[in-house]
């Protein structure tokens, strides 16, 4: 590789390993074994000194705090790394900020990028906008992934099927269906809420009494199932 100087090689090889959600980290072990691969890929070049950054596993690469991220940019203005390698230019930001950021770094201090497709040197007007081109397509799938997932969930909503939560009493089934809880001792508690509003004729006076009485009523959760809407009965009072 003509890119390649002694200069780069006496210098770190940094992998930098990332992926954006915690369920990828888990389940897609495939693009985990494909980014560390490219250790050896690193040593095939001539580098000696590898070295792996993979703090931002189960981020993603949108502009949210990456300390793996910050890590490198620290490395790479320190002189101290010769070439950046990721199997895919996206894998480094997915916003024109970090990106563009990363590319004055690198250029300045003469640091290489290295992905499956070639290297690339920061300094160079031709691998520049070939870089800046890849920036603009991995920011640009990214705005269209967001856009998707929101015209969907909008469609959902039309349909009256979108449930980010539930009411307390009431819990999600099969089939993006709500119905009341199973549980009587929270279907009880709720009938008496509205038993003693009716019989009292305000909120606070409902509340006063319940207090008084200590009477625990069911409130929304967020332990155990989320999706399930559960309603465990405490001490507090729905209203504080």
């Amino acid at each position: 590789m003509i890119r390649i100087t002694p200069e780069h090689l006496s210098r770190a090889a940094i992998v930098y390993v990332r992926q954006s959600t915690a369920h990828q980290v888990t389940n897609n072990l495939e693009s985990q074994r494909r980014q560390y691969g490219l250790v050896e890929r690193a040593r095939q070049l001539g580098w000696n000194e590898v070295r792996v950054i993979d703090d931002d596993l189960g981020r993603s690469g949108s502009g949210i705090e990456r300390p793996g991220f910050e890590k490198l940019l620290a490395a790479i203005c320190e002189g101290r790394v010769g070439a950046v390698l990721s199997i895919e230019a996206s894998r480094l930001a997915r916003n024109g900020r970090d990106w563009h950021t990363l590319l004055e770094f690198c250029g300045v201090v003469d640091t290489l990028i290295v992905d499956e497709d070639g290297v690339y040197d920061p300094r160079s007007p031709n691998d520049r906008l070939v870089l800046g081109m890849k920036a603009t397509m991995s920011e640009m799938e990214l705005s269209m992934f967001r856009q998707r997932s929101v015209e969907a969930r909008r469609q959902k909503a039309r349909r009256g099927e979108l449930f980010l939560t539930v009411a307390v009493g009431y819990v999600k089934t099969g089939g993006d269906r709500i119905e009341r809880t199973p549980d009587r001792r929270v279907r009880d508690a709720i009938a008496l809420v509205f038993t003693k509003f009716a019989e009292l004729q305000t909120v606070r006076q409902v509340l006063v009494w319940v207090r008084q009485e200590q009477i625990p009523l069911p409130a929304s959760s967020r332990v155990g199932n989320k999706s399930s809407g559960g309603c465990p009965l405490t001490t507090r009072s729905i209203i504080s």
